[in-house]
């Protein structure tokens, strides 16, 4: 469920466009009417006030913004500008070729909880961007099993619906508890085929008939069988498929939590959430951390940009 809140008698992209050229008019920017306008419209209101702007005055907002704005609120909101799709090819892209080394965080995080039907389409958006295959630059970048995992994660069709096969679920448990066995060494093959090939619901399933057969649960199981970047991204589709919104609730936590604030993390999560299922991850972070989320960010935040961030969270109550 989206936390975003939008005029109620709707808007004219036109009018938008011209409020924010004037924000961004002179010599300081007008940056907390630019929030305003912008922290309260959808993706499609968006992308029409960008078209307004760039016919109205020869030149992109995106650029404008970049040119004007500063900080951590500019990259928010030149994040924000995006639609969906583009916006996560965008963030692969900058983790894969990030320097000194590869934002895997970030690449687990967009690659590992989206679904299969998201994934063909920021794969299609990251090729019409970039003009390369997603595949082939995971192959360059990755290595070893985590490589593996996550070319097989979005190159294999999986099922997206409810339906379960519990004979399958049942054989999956045994063959995840196989692969463990400490005689024989880790069966990394099984581990990749059954977390890039089953649906979401499927692994919830199976995650369940472990810890009823075995008397463990498969993530710590996991945790015994694999380790470094193939286990974080094993844990990120496992968690992911058995309670999404708690997953992103503790990578908020962690973005926020100890000496400086994770600034890049906070923004990524926020902003791509926001209009997918916010108000699911805020009731997740207030029964994990017993306080409201915009408590938090209000506190580790400032400025435009804590008010951007906290418009996008929209109410506690």
């Amino acid at each position: 469920m989206s936390t975003l809140t939008t005029p109620p008698n709707g808007c004219s992209p036109r009018d938008d466009a011209a409020q924010l050229h004037k924000a961004l008019k002179g010599l300081r920017s007008d940056t907390a009417k630019i929030v305003n306008i912008l922290a309260h419209r959808d993706s499609e209101q968006r992308d029409l006030i960008q078209q307004a702007y760039e016919t109205s005055f020869s030149e992109p907002l995106y650029k404008r913004i970049s040119t004007d704005l500063h900080g951590h609120v500019k990259r928010a909101l030149k994040l924000w500008l995006h639609d969906a799709l583009t916006r996560d090819a965008i963030i692969i892209r900058k983790a894969l070729t990030s320097s000194p080394v590869v934002d895997y965080q970030a690449v687990n995080e967009i690659i590992c909880s989206r679904t299969p039907s998201q994934i063909r389409r920021f794969k299609d958006a990251y090729l019409s961007t970039y003009h390369s295959n997603l595949d082939e630059d995971l192959d360059k970048q990755l290595s070893g099993d985590h490589k593996k995992l996550l070319v097989a994660y979005i190159t294999i069709q999986r099922y997206e619906g409810p339906e379960l096969d519990e004979a399958l679920v049942q054989q999956d448990a045994q063959q995840l508890y196989k692969s463990a066995d400490k005689k024989i060494g880790t069966d990394e093959k099984t581990l990749i085929r059954i977390f890039s090939e089953r649906s979401s619901t499927h692994l919830a399933a199976v995650s369940s008939a472990y810890k009823a057969s075995f008397g463990t649960p498969l993530e710590k199981a996991l945790k015994q069988q694999a380790s470094g970047l193939f286990l974080r991204g094993l844990l990120t589709i496992l968690r992911c498929a058995i309670n999404p919104s708690m997953y992103f609730a503790k990578i908020l936590r962690k973005a926020i939590k100890g000496m400086g604030t994770g600034d890049t993390r906070l923004i990524r999560v926020i902003v791509t959430r926001t209009e997918i299922d916010m108000q699911y991850i805020k009731e997740a972070y207030l029964t994990k951390y017993g306080k409201p989320l915009s408590v938090a960010v209000r506190s580790d935040t400032s400025g435009h940009y804590r008010d951007f961030l906290l418009q996008l969270l929209g109410s506690d109550y």
